[in-house]
């Protein structure tokens, strides 16, 4: 049986791994899961496994935390090892953290081909260490699984063969569909204890978190906005962080609490009357709940959440963010379903690369 390497760090990363694993194994596909190390902290990658319902890595190389370099270089020494001595048939990667661009770099270089999962997505910003991820894996991968026809697009201009090209749909949607189905929204609300009227708050890039004056401009946006509207803010470790070395304070009105259960975080969502957040995957999370996102980012490579979605990007202006809020509260849309973004694309992900590797489909473009 055909035999594949999926490669996950990031807790957003086991979001969209978790489906793949079971439809590899309904196929009866070997798949084995590389874990390249913890996060920021060990109880939200431990947490997210069993919310997933999804079992242990079958290898978890600790990598910890530092420069992109150091972070980069250790990944790929470790995948090395361990690729050569498994052989698989190909390496599946998502996203745009550094462990995918380090396995692809480490399996490209051994012949073994590369499929990547939300490929095609681009911010147009090369300020963004995401974006020269995205752009260096998706000119060495031999399979783009793209989530969107925007993404097919950005490939297409950078003259990436089409037989490359797969559209697949959002794989995030099918664990956020898994998860709905086993929350009462109800019981979590009240557990978590959570006002009847909430705003959702998440801030973790760098970007951000790491400019002391931003972070203090954008906490006094939020303040001004839990005036009128109370906001939860589950503070990602990064952020506590930060917010501790530059002897910052939330405001009265913001309730702050540890990082959430992926389950409990969905229940917040769907919960929420808005969610303000600097996420990727919250943009394409609340579009599909039909919650109301206010994205403080200057730029998104999810436009589709934007122009088919509930997602609003507003940078970091005050008036604009305020603004943004209150049409939010003012007009409660229904969930958005972009195509294919309906809860079956780990099938068509695995069904792909299966495809493609027992025909050698892939090999006609091997030296591109």
């Amino acid at each position: 049986p055909m035999r594949v390497i999926v490669v996950a760090r990031a807790p957003s990363n086991f979001r969209n791994t978790s489906p793949m694993l079971r439809a590899a194994d309904a196929a009866g596909v070997g798949a084995l899961l590389v874990h390249t190390g913890q996060h920021y902290d060990a109880n939200m990658s431990d947490s997210i496994f069993r919310d997933l319902g999804m079992r242990e890595p079958d290898i978890n190389f600790h990598v910890a935390s530092g420069t992109h370099a150091e972070q980069t270089a250790a990944v790929m020494t470790a995948f090395d090892a361990y690729l050569v001595s498994v052989d698989p048939d190909a390496v599946v990667v998502v996203g745009d953290v550094n462990s995918t661009i380090a396995c692809s770099l480490v399996a490209v270089k051994r012949g073994v081909p590369v499929a990547h999962v939300e490929a095609g997505l681009r911010s147009f910003d090369r300020t963004m260490p995401e974006e020269i991820n995205r752009l260096v894996v998706d000119s060495i991968a031999e399979w783009l699984l793209t989530p969107s026809a925007d993404a097919d697009e950005n490939l297409r201009v950078e003259g990436h063969h089409a037989a490359k090209i797969i559209r697949v749909g959002n794989v995030m949607v099918d664990s956020l569909d898994d998860a709905m189905s086993r929350i009462d929204l109800d019981e979590a609300t009240a557990r978590l204890g959570l006002p009847e009227r909430f705003g959702l708050v998440t801030l973790h890039r760098a970007a951000l978190v790491d400019d002391p004056a931003l972070l203090a401009h954008v906490l006094e946006t939020l303040g001004q906005i839990s005036e009128d509207l109370p906001l939860v803010f589950p503070v990602h470790p990064r952020t506590r962080h930060a917010m501790a070395a530059a002897g910052l304070e939330h405001h009265r009105g913001i309730t702050v609490l540890e990082p959430m259960g992926y389950l409990d975080f969905v229940a917040s969502q769907a919960a929420a009357k808005v969610v303000l957040t600097d996420s990727g995957g919250l943009q394409e999370e609340t579009t599909c709940l039909g919650t109301p996102c206010v994205t403080l980012r200057e730029q998104t490579e999810r436009p589709i959440t934007v122009t088919e979605g509930t997602n609003t990007v507003v940078g970091f202006d005050r008036d604009l963010t305020t603004a943004a809020v209150a049409a939010a509260m003012a007009h409660d849309g229904p969930p958005r379903r972009p195509e294919l973004w309906d809860g079956h694309t780990a099938e068509r992900i695995i069904d792909a690369i299966g495809t493609r590797v027992a025909d050698e489909a892939w090999l006609p473009y091997a030296s591109r």
